[in-house]
């Protein structure tokens, strides 16, 4: 999930870390969390050596895999369908097991053991991605075989989807490709579980997340003749000012939901550079901010008003010198996740885990990317959220149990139960 990073350490005494070995793993799902986060898929580098690998387990599975590439061919989102057993040529409708497989730098992080070894100690599973979130892909891979069996014996009354995704922690930037990819080929499936750590709570819906620069375009001068110039920073502060302004008023509204834990969207200013010496009228400053939206609110309600002042500290610097003006840049987009259409799929997770409280979150996923494009999506996976992007990231064993369990409960819905109708 996209969120901060953070450095800290949870101190442990590397001295009493076991590393796995395959004899040693409890469970399925630990050989291939094991297995998963010894591929170093930091976003930076390529996923294809933990995406063939994948690949070359669902061909032995008898299962047609789908690649889809980014443009230099260097990563790869996979896409497989396990098929209803009834018909074996039946793709579409079905259930998306959805997960990134890219997972954050490990750089100036203080571990206490290697971040691309699992390492187990005391009732945890330490390693890159453990929680964020490889500890879900492990799980769904262990359940693919029991799918396979079911749909070889005419039981899977629908299919079952996995779809993994590359560069989700830089913007989600994989997703949309496999989604593009499903609507050319027809496919369109009821529902997507996104298995970020929620503890195995269900997660109803987040916030949007939109990132932006602003580059000011000043006009130099030395700092005696300040008339002959046009200050780069003194224009940028009053647009983070006006900023402010608006990030105070969205707080207000009367539409906020209590249920997310910060219940209005957000405006937030994260870096500003700019200048070259206090003696010189500074001819550029930068900065950046981004707007994190409840799900009914658009973009379009900041960046049409931010845009409005824009176009007035435009106005009043090109009237001292034509050259100047202040740029606005997106950088990053990526959609809220809604609830509007998921009571259905809402029911059967509360059913399957035994709770029926619903959370929503600031942080974003691809699932608000699932639900822009009409497939209903809740998140729920093994882990906490308070454990991703820091050094010694974590996964309790227990939360792996609980990941199997539920998917196979989940699987056997798909073969027992009417509650998901295609």
């Amino acid at each position: 999930m996209i969120q901060n990073n953070s450095s800290n350490s949870d101190n442990v005494d590397s001295s009493s870390a076991v590393q796995l070995k395959s004899v040693e793993h409890p469970t399925q799902s630990l050989d291939w969390l094991t297995r998963l986060i010894a591929f170093d898929t930091v976003s930076r580098h390529s996923n294809l050596a933990l995406i063939n690998d994948v690949k070359s387990y669902c061909d032995q599975l008898g299962l047609t895999v789908d690649l889809t590439f980014n443009e230099a061919k260097t990563k790869a989102n996979l896409f497989v369908t396990v098929p209803a057993g009834e018909n074996a040529d039946i793709v579409n409708h079905g259930l998306v097991l959805s997960g990134h497989t890219d997972v954050v730098p490990v750089d100036g992080q203080a571990w206490s053991s290697e971040p691309f070894t699992a390492t187990i100690r005391g009732d945890k599973l330490y390693g890159r991605g453990a929680c964020d979130m490889k500890g879900f892909i492990a799980c769904a891979l262990t359940v693919l075989p029991q799918a396979v069996q079911l749909s070889t014996n005419g039981q899977l009354r629908r299919p079952l989807h996995l779809a993994l995704s590359f560069d989700e922690e830089v913007g989600c930037l994989g997703a949309p490709l496999i989604l593009a990819d499903l609507k050319a080929r027809g496919i369109t499936p009821d529902y997507c579980i996104v298995g970020e750590p929620t503890n195995m709570t269900m997660v109803v819906a987040h916030k949007g997340i939109a990132v932006y620069r602003c580059r000011v375009h000043g006009k130099s001068a030395h700092s005696s003749l300040i008339a002959q110039g046009v200050n780069a920073i003194s224009y940028a502060s009053r647009l983070v000012g006006y900023v402010d302004t608006l990030a105070e008023e969205l707080s207000t509204r009367d539409d906020n939901d209590a249920l997310f834990t910060v219940p209005y969207s957000t405006l937030s200013v994260g870096t500003i550079h700019g200048g070259t010496a206090t003696n010189i009228v500074p001819n550029l400053c930068e900065f950046t901010f981004d707007y994190r939206n409840l799900p009914h609110m658009k973009q379009d309600d900041i960046l049409a008003p931010i845009r409005a002042k824009v176009a007035e500290l435009n106005a009043q610097m090109q009237a001292r010198a034509p050259e100047t003006g202040i740029e606005l840049m997106q950088e990053e987009s990526v959609p809220a996740m809604t609830d509007d259409d998921s009571a259905e799929l809402q029911s059967l997770i509360a059913a399957l885990t035994g709770d029926d409280e619903r959370h929503k979150v600031a942080y974003a996923t691809e699932g608000g990317q699932f639900t822009n494009a009409g497939i209903p999506t809740i998140i729920c996976g093994p882990g906490s959220i308070e454990q991703a992007h820091k050094a010694d990231e974590y996964v309790e064993l227990s939360e792996i149990e609980r990941c199997d369990a539920f998917l196979k409960k989940l699987l056997d819905s798909c073969t027992t139960q009417p509650s998901m109708q295609s």
